[in-house]
């Protein structure tokens, strides 16, 4: 096998591979020898069926997959050889003809820059310390009762915590919404999910009181007619419903499937889950700070132009994604994603250099870990971890995200760390 390589721009690579025509066909003869051997034709006993045969059926077929092959393993060898890192899959070229007893192809690809030592002594790092208290285990238990709360009517003016469904009918310049009868809606008093003014006008109103109000409709309103503008309306309190919060006995502790153990079981499985979700929180903080002061500190790198683009646009397709799950249809500009997506590609080249310049493996162990704790947040987790051993693309992104990981926690021992003491609540708090 003969290579050559042409540096075609600052991360470009052409590869040249020259393979002896006389291997591929010997290949070509061991895959349909194998062929003969194993298919079944009409007409022809197993095992029996004649070369020529084969070739007409299959000739053309084995032929690319053996080409395929060809190119695949050379190409591995050829960039091992030359020292070469391809960011992405290269683009091929080939006629897949002999000439001068040479079949010769060209890999066009991008390469990760070759980086100078990376040194983090000097990064100030800030890295988030919290725990899980008694207080907050009574905090999440609370939480679970407000969510296992059952609905009862109230036979007074509602108040803060209290359901009201009520109807109403808005205009404004002209326009009425609905342009018959009312529309029914329900909150939950103080949940902000109607606006301010109007859980004001709700409150201390009983079942069967109607009455009218001038209210400034939210910008955001979803009748876009009147979004944003003062409209009058006419509201009818159909129904006040108070919350009953369940008792923390055994009945209801049997409904997160603990049967021996009470309160005491009970409570050791509320902390270890926020224990879990708090060590995920606190590792994800931790990286977020290491990756933005490690970009800060290596904004002008070179990266492959293929990354980015390839960033840019999964950024775009999610971007469409999360409007399609709001009822909103937009053409994303791509464009407008590559800046966050270059700065994505900095830092993975970065944190994939500091693993390869100190000898950073994926811990084994950390996996099976990371993969026990996404498992055991279903119903049936050995199905959970028999489906990703079984798809190596969702293991493949496990590792990586513990590697990250790994990575991150390497810099903030090697750094200038100080420690962040948060209480739980400030720890699970999305950053700001």
């Amino acid at each position: 096998m003969q290579v050559s390589v042409e540096h075609v721009g600052k991360l470009e690579r052409k590869v040249t591979v020259r393979i002896p025509a006389d291997a591929y066909e010997a290949q070509v003869r061991s895959r349909l020898a194998e062929v003969c051997r194993t298919v079944r034709l009409k007409g022809f006993r197993p095992g029996k069926v004649p070369v020529k045969v084969v070739e007409q059926r299959f000739g053309a077929q084995i032929r690319s997959e053996t080409m395929s092959e060809l190119v695949r393993t050379s190409f591995q060898q050829a960039v091992d050889e030359q020292k070469l890192r391809p960011a992405m899959s290269p683009t091929i070229s080939t006629t897949g003809t002999p000439v001068n007893g040479q079949i010769e192809y060209t890999a066009t690809f991008e390469v990760l820059p070759e980086l100078e030592k990376l040194d983090v002594s000097t990064l100030p790092i800030t890295r988030p310390v919290a725990s899980v208290e008694e207080s907050d285990v009574d905090n999440m238990i609370e939480t679970l009762r407000q969510q296992r709360r059952t609905w009862v009517a109230a036979e007074r003016g509602a108040q803060a915590g209290d359901m009201v469904l009520f109807e109403f009918a808005a205009q404004a310049d002209g326009v009425v919404h609905p342009a018959e009868g009312r529309e029914r809606m329900g909150t939950i008093l103080g949940s902000g999910a109607v606006s301010r003014e109007l859980e004001d006008r709700l409150a201390g109103r009983a079942s069967g009181e109607e009455f009218e109000a001038e209210l400034d409709l939210p910008a955001d309103f979803r009748i876009a007619a009147l979004a944003g503008k003062r409209a009058r309306v006419t509201l009818k309190i159909v129904r006040v419903q108070e919350p009953r919060l369940p008792e923390v006995d055994a009945a209801f502790i049997a409904g997160f499937g603990i049967g021996e153990g009470g309160m005491e079981k009970f409570r050791a499985d509320v902390r270890a889950n926020l224990e879990r979700e708090l060590k995920n929180v606190l590792a994800a903080r931790l990286k977020n700070e290491v990756v933005q002061k490690l970009v800060d500190s290596h904004p002008d790198i070179e990266v492959p132009e293929a990354m980015v683009t390839a960033e840019a646009n999964a950024l775009a397709q999610q971007a469409v994604a999360q409007a399609q799950q709001q009822g909103r249809q937009i053409a994303p500009d791509v464009e407008a994603f590559r800046p966050l997506a270059r700065r994505r590609v900095i830092a993975g080249v970065l944190v994939g250099e500091i693993a390869r310049q100190n000898g950073i493996r994926v811990d084994s162990r950390r996996v099976a870990e990371a993969l026990a704790s996404i498992a055991s947040t279903y119903e049936e987790p050995e199905r959970v971890i028999e489906l990703y051993q079984r798809d190596p693309q969702l293991m493949n992104g496990l590792q990586n995200r513990v590697l990250e990981d790994q990575v991150a926690e390497w810099i903030a021992d090697h750094a200038q760390t100080t420690a962040q003491t948060l209480t739980f609540t400030e720890a699970m708090r999305p950053a700001g």
